[in-house]
């Protein structure tokens, strides 16, 4: 029962120490974060490479600001990618997701808010070119997903502790890459709160599974990868090392002692 109620995570609602209130919190911040400031840079009239920039660096800002708290997922498909691969319960990975989209749309709505509607252009929602299908769109969120989530596992991964130091710039750079090589065909969402943030401003809900679906095939199939090939192995602890080479001496020496007794 201990094990079942750790994997689904009912003891987090027990524990005082891993304070999931806090996790939470930080996971509506850091997409009301993103919303706000990378949505806000697409009412501007400006070219791909600038949107580009401005949702890397607001991924980069939210998760500097809130990694501590939650591991800075800022992501469903990030978060149900950690769940395969068995870094947070079932329950975590929920209250993530619904956090992620609440965030989500307070940024947007506070840039709609804010903004005249003479500025809105869009608040910033994805949406298919005219020549591109669900199916393609679909494929190309696949690809969003599965190098956005690499790039956290790389990033994260607890045998490479030099790169957790740069993490939040890495997986902002991922951002920043895919919205330059695909914002043009589906906007590259790469982030399904974020698309529900716009499309809820906007009542504008065309194509949205490809938004989800994309995306969470794409980091899971990321996670698996990641932790069944990629993943670096945990070096040896340096007693281990010393007890490896004492065995082989002993080996050595067993085979010269017996050596001199085959020569006598």
């Amino acid at each position: 029962m201990g094990k079942f109620e750790y994997s689904l995570g009912l003891n987090e609602f027990k524990s005082k120490e891993l304070r999931l209130w806090q996790a939470l919190i930080g996971e509506f911040i850091g997409n009301l974060i993103l919303n706000f400031f990378a949505c806000g840079a697409c009412t501007q009239p400006e070219d791909g490479t600038f949107k580009a920039l401005a949702f890397g660096l607001g991924v980069f800002m939210a998760i500097t600001i809130v990694g501590h708290l939650s591991g800075g997922h800022v992501n469903p498909a990030v978060t149900l990618a950690m769940l395969i691969a068995g870094r947070i319960s079932v329950l975590r990975a929920v209250f993530y997701i619904v956090f992620q989209c609440l965030g989500a749309i307070a940024g947007t709505a506070a840039v709609k808010i804010l903004l005249d509607p003479l500025y809105h252009n869009g608040l910033g929602h994805t949406s298919l070119a005219h020549n591109i299908s669900e199916l393609q769109g679909l494929g190309i969120e696949f690809f969003l997903g599965l190098v956005l989530v690499l790039t956290v596992f790389g990033a994260c991964d607890a045998n490479k502790p030099d790169s957790r130091y740069t993490a939040p710039l890495a997986i902002g750079m991922a951002v920043t890459l895919g919205h330059l090589g695909t914002i043009q065909y589906t906007g590259a969402s790469m982030n399904p709160a974020r698309t529900v943030g716009t499309a809820f401003a906007t009542n504008n809900w065309n194509a949205h599974w490809v938004y989800w679906v994309g995306p969470v095939l794409g980091g899971v199939t990321a996670a698996l990868l990641y932790t069944q090939v990629l993943e670096a192995k945990t070096p040896p602890k340096s007693n281990e090392t010393a007890e490896k080479y004492r065995t082989h001496a002993d080996e050595r020496e067993l085979r010269k002692l017996e050596g001199s007794r085959d020569y006598a």
